[in-house]
């Protein structure tokens, strides 16, 4: 049986994760397994930054209908989803979802979990739980609702509406929208110049960003103030204040420690 998920660990730092479940990619229960177990790898020792990809017609088309039944299978399949997209969260660099065509349901979801959400001209988002009679079981009622907002997160979630690149940009759901041939060409760009980075630091930020979002802002400046003190602890802020004293912003070269 052929690989559901396929990581490629390039020599630019970066980390390409591609989801081959024909036709449709479909996230069933096996696809979510190795999602996730990539995603606890890629935490483990972890790259410069990591783009997460799809197919060319349909990056993601949601969960696998056939395994729904019960609340029983619902309470399993919305574990694994979450335990999967968690994880993807919680990977400590940079993730670039590079998004070509369809990106509905739980595609839309997996999309929310990461960083970056980097789309071709013809790439369609929505969460369309609504029109089976369900809800979005792997997090779309929460991210996307942080992401654009409650308002116009529920008018989504309670139509099922799919929303082209185009919306998606001025919505706040897609942050960048390139020419279908170049989608995994930028996509690889920007995460590779990402890579190059203080890539630690990478992780502080975002640590501070998403965590911070989940508590009072009081406690959200207290995380932050203790990342930027554990933060000079690191190769990477020697060099990079050594090198703009020497040589002014931008010409330090990290090492990623």
């Amino acid at each position: 049986m052929a690989d559901l998920v396929l990581l490629e660990r390039r020599n630019d730092g970066v980390a390409l994760v591609t989801l081959n479940n024909p036709k449709v990619n479909a996230l069933s229960q096996e696809v979510l397994d190795d999602l996730g177990a990539i995603a606890v790898a890629l935490a483990a020792d972890p790259p410069g930054a990591v783009v997460i990809t799809g197919g060319e017609r349909i990056f993601a088309a949601g969960a696998d209908i056939g395994q729904f039944g019960g609340t029983a299978e619902a309470e399993r399949i919305g574990l694994g989803f979450h335990t999967a997209l968690d994880a993807v969260a919680a990977i400590p660099r940079f993730v670039i979802a590079a998004v070509s065509g369809y990106a509905l349901g739980g595609g839309c979801e997996l999309a929310l979990a990461c960083d970056y959400r980097m789309a071709s001209e013809r790439a369609v988002f929505g969460q369309p739980e609504i029109l089976l009679g369900i809800i979005p079981g792997g997090g779309g009622t929460q991210r996307l609702a942080r992401l654009i907002g409650a308002g116009r997160a529920k008018e989504m979630l309670v139509t099922g509406r799919q929303v082209k690149a185009d919306e998606a940009l001025r919505l706040g759901l897609a942050d960048e929208v390139v020419a279908p041939d170049l989608l995994h060409e930028r996509a690889l760009a920007l995460a590779a110049e990402v890579a190059r980075g203080a890539v630690v630091a990478q992780g502080f930020v975002k640590r501070a960003v998403d965590d911070g979002l989940g508590c009072s802002l009081a406690d959200g400046l207290a995380l932050e103030r203790q990342l930027f003190t554990a933060v000079f602890a690191t190769d990477d802020s020697q060099i990079g204040v050594k090198s703009f004293l020497a040589n002014g912003p931008g010409k330090a070269v990290f090492t990623g420690r």
